[in-house]
């Protein structure tokens, strides 16, 4: 399976980036250097018919220069009143919209450019080269002229809006969030031999997990708090208050999942932990966590209250374009073996501030992203679940208060667990707020 291109714009230039215009806009990226082709020809080819663009030039100086086309280059001098060109390093950002917009873009077989400004051409050796210079076809950009500018990497990203329609619909009032908690914190398993319902949370290092708990217990207890990171097996209660009685709904953390069966929790010990065998507590030694009934605690006939009821797969929206081919067949293999068990699952997709500028300025524009869209798709394609099945949420980190509108994501992916098991079969999917 060969890896999705990531982009090198990080956040924080790409907010930089973002603010020269003038409305909500989002970068997909359709072409990087070194994944797809240093030729101008396999550049060309990423432009797609429609659209609006951004070309990004990473300069071995650490500076991004680049430039903006309204619409697909065609022609040897192409007008375009709305494009500029930018420069964007560690001090500043700049950017110098077109004055003559006849020459705004020059597009031949073996260059293309912005005016004189900015051209990425094709040397002898056909490769890609850059040069930056000075013309009058843009706002002054004192580019001393360079022919052949040191460079790492060249991306094209077409600029898309945010969607006006939401393809996932939230309330984010005060009084959605005080319902949404009041279903967790009220929640009474279906099951009367079931006490209190067990959400187990897997996924790689670096997903989320712990923080996901942390933010939780957070939202209903109204501050936050931190505890570190797992290597045991760790249930956690959710109380509505300080000392109060824990609600029907544990919160269970183990080691991180690793590539194939060498590294982290593996397959059989996950299974181990699901069926209800392993006890509370256990150390995890990311290599032998239990075998058998030698281990101490280790439950040959675990309860029904022993078992895991609802299993949830936890995924970095930052890396999950790049889930590496051993990691995406644990992640599948796991999910098959625990549907043969007839145990409900979900996806919570975290850090979905981190790869798109609308949603790190508010949440709510969460299911408006289509950068995000996508990433909620690959990661339902790398489980082996429907993309209905995935949740996007933001975690607390450096915050130091709660929000409403994270609240709600938060609050929402809970009541959307599958957290009803059926006295009969354990595996039916009855969601908090309905069947699915």
């Amino acid at each position: 399976m060969a890896h999705a291109a990531v982009s090198a714009l990080d956040l924080g230039r790409e907010k930089q980036l973002l603010q020269f215009f003038p409305e909500p806009v989002r970068l997909q990226l359709l072409y990087k250097a070194p994944h797809h082709g240093f030729k101008m020809s396999d550049l060309i080819s990423k432009f797609d018919q429609v659209g609006r663009f951004v070309v990004i030039v990473y300069l071995e100086s650490g500076t991004m220069k680049g430039g903006y086309l309204s619409k697909r280059p065609e022609s040897y001098c192409q007008e375009d009143r709305g494009a500029f060109v930018f420069e964007i390093d560690h001090q500043k950002a700049n950017v110098f919209p077109v004055v003559k917009h006849r020459n705004a873009i020059i597009l031949n077989k073996e260059s293309f450019g912005f005016g004189d400004c900015l051209t990425i051409y094709s040397n002898k050796d056909k490769t890609l080269c850059v040069a930056v210079g000075f013309d009058d076809t843009y706002t002054p950009t004192d580019w001393s002229e360079e022919l052949e500018v040191p460079f790492m990497d060249v991306e094209l990203h077409r600029v898309g809006d945010v969607l006006l329609n939401p393809w996932r619909e939230l309330s984010w009032t005060e009084k959605e969030r005080g319902s949404l908690r009041k279903n967790v914190v009220s929640f009474k398993p279906a099951c009367r031999s079931i006490n209190r319902v067990r959400v187990l949370l897997m996924g790689p290092p670096g997903s989320g997990k712990s923080s996901f708990i942390n933010s939780v217990r957070s939202v209903i207890l109204t501050t936050l708090s931190v505890f570190s990171l797992s290597t045991q097996l760790k249930s956690y209660d959710i109380r509505s208050e300080r000392g109060g009685k824990p609600t029907a709904v544990t919160l269970c953390d183990v080691l991180a999942l690793g590539d194939g069966e060498t590294t982290g929790l593996t397959l059989t010990d996950a299974l181990t932990v699901i069926k209800g065998h392993a006890p509370e507590g256990h150390k995890v030694d990311g290599i032998c966590f239990l075998s058998g009934t030698e281990t101490s605690g280790y439950r040959p006939n675990p309860s029904v209250n022993d078992q895991i009821h609802c299993a949830v797969f936890v995924l970095n929206a930052c890396q999950v374009m790049a889930t590496s081919e051993d990691l995406t067949e644990t992640l599948r293999t796991l999910q098959a073996e625990i549907s043969g068990l007839d145990i409900p699952q979900v996806v919570l997709l975290t850090h979905v501030d981190q790869v798109c500028h609308a949603i790190q300025e508010d949440v709510k524009f969460v299911y408006s992203s289509r950068i995000l869209q996508e990433k909620m798709q690959k990661a339902a394609e790398v489980v082996g679940l429907p993309v209905s099945y995935v949740f996007p949420v933001k975690n607390y980190s450096s915050e130091l208060s709660v929000s409403c509108n994270t609240d709600i994501l938060l609050l929402s992916a809970m009541n959307l667990f599958p957290l009803q098991p059926d006295q009969e079969n354990l595996g039916h999917n009855y969601f908090l707020n309905g069947v699915v």
